[in-house]
């Protein structure tokens, strides 16, 4: 776990002051000097006198040491509950689930304000009344966080194997579950000490918290109103205390966020260590995507599936290369990994990809934003939910220009190119807002906008899928027609083979998170080297009108792969080889790749209408 040094040092000089606070040569935070009230700062009085003639700042310090000693303590009391009732309630089963985890639910019933201020006011205020109350008050949270931890974690299969070695229940739970959920506790330790600060000031405020005249940021907020228009500064003090200990606070706790996910942080740090010491091979050919052994993960509930699995392909310069394959197949987070907007909950473990000789799975999200939109760019399949509805067509076109260059007459060349992309009176439709244009002309509006940088690599997700026939031939030819006079590569997502046949030059074939085959797209429609790609072939609308024949079964789950091929459960040309490891990928033919090892027996298929 590596933290980020600021809010580390911030949280603890704020701790170290308050400790040392005995050490430093103040006058006692409770001695009285009536004679010289509210004065203003000195050199005796750094930070001026109260409205008893008491030192400001030893009563910061020393109001500091009871606020986090209230916080912190019943943090810690609330921490060590919630584990032990967490636990016992995620592992033990469901009477032990009713009793540690749905009794505790009773208290979210109660605001935690009104909750401490009802405790308080029936045993009296006062620090020792203060911890306990507060303890109740964040013992849920604890308890939830540390729950659903245990309910993720104790099906995987380490925790399985502590149990066939034999070990106890409690060994399991302390030695196995909890160093796996330590991150989401901690970062709910330093909430709970954040929020006690600021109830123990609200309670001592309103009377019921800290007892006078011991020092404490509540009392002196409360105290200060009385005599803000004498002496302002005796109310910056605490306000300024408490506020900068808060922000300090809450940085910490996005820095144990960060600092504590198992899988991002530390893997990224492997990675870069890896990279340090064996550095990948940089790309030698004039590819503008170069994409080796990519492996996705995602985590669920019933463990880790990886979507996509190694997955290698390459967009040479000026082509266009579709990545074909039904859904379920990998081919947009693939897209989306590249450009490096995976969902939160998916993750690269494994792979590179070039985009014009840089990896952008191993850039920071400062350098992909300023990747992303310039030298690559993505069309998404449906453009209304794609382009923002409160911005004209134009705002948006040139705010993406913006965003990546100084420019002169930018609404100029928005309109121009609106113009370029066929869109009819460009001056109007650039001052139009995205429903009120075709959904042709805003999958145009897209185009232009992801063109608007010159880019090196676009990438297409299922550009015409919700076009109709004649619209989808037209943005087709669009993209061929500037894929030519800017001399860009096209990847094309897609799962229409028509659409492939008209536009590719090359062919990747995708299925169940594998690329089973990829060569020149006529040699792929010709000979097929794969049974799935022949079967893709064999389901497409075919030139001589006659029937075609859909592939039979479904797209196995990522969490419910067969052993060896994948595609062998749908396979007619499956044989027992096929189900005794997985195929790797090889190249049986120059420029040509399969994933089959009976690639020799396919026949050919019927012609692809185009």
């Amino acid at each position: 776990m590596k933290l980020r040094p600021v809010p580390v040092v911030a949280v603890g000089a704020i701790i170290l002051a308050a400790i040392a606070a005995p050490l430093f040569p103040l006058p006692s935070p409770v001695a009285m000097d009536v004679a010289h009230r509210l004065a203003g700062p000195s050199s005796a009085h750094w930070l001026g006198q109260d409205e008893f003639g008491r030192d400001v700042l030893a009563r910061l310090l020393f109001g500091a040491r009871i606020s986090l000693s209230v916080a912190f303590s019943s943090a810690a009391l609330a921490c060590v509950g919630g584990i032990v009732l967490g636990l016992v309630g995620g592992f033990q089963g469901k009477l032990a689930e009713i009793l540690a985890v749905r009794s505790v639910d009773i208290v979210l019933c109660f605001p935690p304000l009104l909750l401490a201020l009802l405790v308080v006011t029936l045993l009296g205020p006062g620090a020792t009344t203060l911890v306990p109350v507060l303890t109740i008050v964040y013992l849920p949270g604890f308890v939830r966080v540390v729950y659903a931890g245990v309910l993720q974690v104790r099906q995987q299969e380490y925790v399985e194997a502590m149990r066939v070695l034999g070990a106890s229940r409690p060994r399991i739970m302390l030695q196995t579950i909890l160093p796996n959920i330590l991150g989401p506790i901690l970062v709910q330790f330093s909430l709970a000490a954040a929020s006690g600060v600021v109830l123990e000031s609200g309670l001592s405020f309103l009377g019921l918290g800290v007892v006078p005249p011991a020092p404490s940021w509540g009392l002196m907020i409360g105290a200060a109103r009385a005599t803000m228009t004498q002496a302002p500064l005796l109310l910056l003090w605490p306000c300024l205390a408490l506020t900068l200990t808060i922000l300090s606070m809450n940085a910490l706790c996005d820095a144990l966020r960060d600092a504590a996910d198992p899988h991002a942080a530390p893997r990224q740090v492997r990675r870069r260590i890896v990279d340090l010491l064996a550095p990948g091979l940089q790309p030698t050919s004039d590819a503008a995507l170069l994409v080796r052994d990519l492996t996705i993960e995602i985590d669920t509930p019933g463990g880790t599936i990886r979507p996509v699995r190694g997955v290698t392909l390459e967009a040479r310069s000026g082509e266009t290369l579709a990545i074909v394959g039904e859904s379920g197949s990998g081919k947009s987070l693939t897209g989306l990994a590249i450009m490096g907007l995976l969902p939160q909950a998916a993750r690269v473990v494994n792979g590179s990809a070039w985009v014009d000789g840089t990896d952008t799975l191993r850039l920071a999200e400062p350098a992909l934003a300023r990747l992303r939109g310039g030298r690559m760019a993505m069309i998404f399949q449906d453009p209304l939910s794609s382009l923002n509805p409160v911005h004209r067509i134009g705002a948006q076109i040139t705010e993406a220009i913006r965003a990546h260059r100084a420019a002169r007459n930018v609404w100029s060349e928005t309109v121009g190119l609106l113009r370029r992309v066929g869109i009819p009176d460009p001056e109007q439709r650039a001052a139009s807002y995205p429903h009120e244009l075709s959904g042709g002309m805003r999958q145009r509006a897209m185009i232009a906008m992801a063109i608007a940088n010159n880019p090196r690599l676009l990438i297409a997700d299922e550009p015409t899928t919700a076009l109709d026939v004649t619209i989808q031939a037209q943005v087709l030819e669009l993209l061929a027609a500037l894929k030519s006079e800017r001399g860009m590569s096209v990847v094309l997502i897609t799962h229409s083979l028509p659409v492939v046949a008209e536009t590719a030059d090359r062919v990747v074939v995708m299925y169940a998170g594998e690329v089973v085959e990829q060569g020149r797209a006529a040699d792929v429609f010709a000979h097929p080297l794969h049974p799935y790609t022949a079967a893709l072939l064999r389901s497409a609308p075919r030139s001589d009108g006659s029937m075609s024949e859909p592939i039979p079964g479904i797209v196995p789950l990522p969490y419910a792969l067969p052993p060896g091929c994948v595609f062998a459960p749908r396979c007619s040309h499956a044989a027992p080889e096929c189900l005794a490891a997985r195929p790797v990928l090889t190249m049986p033919i120059n420029d040509r790749a399969t994933r089959c090892i009976r690639w020799d027996v396919l026949e050919r298929v019927p012609e692809v209408m185009a």
